[in-house]
């Protein structure tokens, strides 16, 4: 099974964050609709497995569900999907590059914010909702009581727990583009993902999900959700671009000395090829052996 170095790994996420950044409006807001409704179902499946497990079973069933919920994020990255926690890692890291704008950067996220939250609402409302997913029996109240725990706390504690989740979510990103295969891409976004569900960081777009079901099942309120959104919101944006692509960044793009691999490492030695040495710290185009939507 090949796989990229951690060098390679950045030269494509920064190509990755200039095509992310450089998308029409249509692709954007498609595929990050596409990508909420994802998260969504993950978390849906974590509640329709544990809702009915018995108490005495404790933080196993907590493990069982953080289990369950990486489906989500497999989905966006293998079948295709802008996620904005995904996308706070590597549009930044593009930017960090000189390679896009600051205007195309905040353009990419207000455009994956709004369309990945229209996901999430649309599968807490028809599916939670309408359907009654989340709205009869143990289903109702664990989500109430799931969608109380990320309401607690208060700015600085919502704030730190973003960065806590989008440290771990988007390592998954970043390790999931060091495969080459499915099965690869699997276990490199599993495991970082079920790590933040199972401590119990807070991830805005899952937020998206989780919150609205419990007020459209009539607890809480829309400002309650709001107080929770913006510094998850901004927890989520710190975690991937400063603790992911920030410290990649400073090790593998920005010192000159790190950025020509040393023989036998590197891309020949995995198999990828880049189109131009890197000898300045400035990320030369790289050839991708596949094209991919994360």
């Amino acid at each position: 099974m090949a796989y990229y170095k951690p060098q390679q790994i950045a030269m494509n996420t920064i190509e990755t964050g200039v095509t992310k950044a450089r998308s029409s409006w249509t692709q954007m807001l498609v595929l990050g609709f596409l990508a909420g409704a994802f998260i969504a179902i993950g978390f849906l499946l974590d509640i329709r497995v544990i809702a009915n497990t018995p108490e005495a079973w404790g933080s196993f069933a907590n493990f069982i569900g953080a289990s369950l919920f990486p489906v989500g994020l497999i989905l966006v990255l293998v079948a295709g999907g802008e996620l904005l926690t995904g996308n706070m890692m590597a549009v930044p890291l593009a930017r960090m590059a000189k390679r896009i704008s600051s205007m195309e950067m905040v353009r990419n996220l207000f455009a994956i914010t709004i369309a990945n939250l229209m996901g999430a609402l649309f599968v807490a409302y028809f599916f939670g909702h309408i359907v009654g997913l989340t709205e009869t029996g143990p289903y109702l109240t664990k989500t109430v009581e799931m969608a109380g725990h990320k309401l607690e706390g208060d700015f600085l504690q919502m704030f730190l727990s973003g960065i806590g989740c989008n440290w771990l979510v988007a390592l998954a990103v970043w390790l999931s583009y060091s495969a080459d295969s499915i099965s690869g891409k699997i276990l490199g976004i599993w495991f970082p993902t079920m790590a933040f569900v199972a401590i119990g960081f807070q991830h805005v777009v899952a937020n998206m999900f989780l919150i609205p079901a419990a007020i459209f099942a009539g607890y809480y309120s829309w400002g309650q959700y709001l107080m929770n959104f913006v510094p998850v919101w901004l927890g989520n944006l710190t975690g991937g671009a400063l603790f992911v692509a920030c410290a990649y960044f400073v090790a593998y793009v920005h010192k000159p000395q790190s950025s020509v691999p040393a023989a036998g490492t590197g891309a020949a030695a995995s198999g990828y090829q880049s189109s131009s040495p890197v000898s300045t710290g400035t990320p030369a185009a790289m050839t991708l052996q596949h094209t991919e939507q994360v």
